[in-house]
C-alpha cells in the first residue's frame, strides 16, 4: 500500500498496468481536476463537467472543447 500514497488518484489500480502507464494517468488525471482558464472571461474558473464538456463559475457559460484539459 506504499505505492498507493506515490500514486494518489492511479493508486486504485494497485499494481496492476505498469508504473509508467498509472504515471501518465495520474498526471492527466490531476491537470483535468484544475480549474481552466475560460476562453470567454479570461478567469481560471472553468471546470470539467464530463468528458468535452466544460462550464465556467464565473461567466456560467457551457461549451465544448478538448476531452481532459483547455490548451
Amino acid at each position: 500500500m506504499v505505492r498507493t500514497k506515490k500514486m494518489k488518484s492511479a493508486g486504485r489500480f494497485g499494481v496492476r498496468y505498469g508504473l509508467r502507464s498509472r504515471e501518465r494517468i495520474r498526471q492527466v488525471e490531476k491537470k483535468q481536476r484544475q480549474k481552466q482558464i475560460c476562453p470567454f472571461c479570461k478567469k481560471p474558473k472553468a471546470k470539467r463537467v464530463s468528458g468535452g464538456i466544460w462550464e465556467c463559475k464565473k461567466c456560467g457559460k457551457r461549451f465544448a472543447s478538448n476531452v481532459y484539459y483547455l490548451d
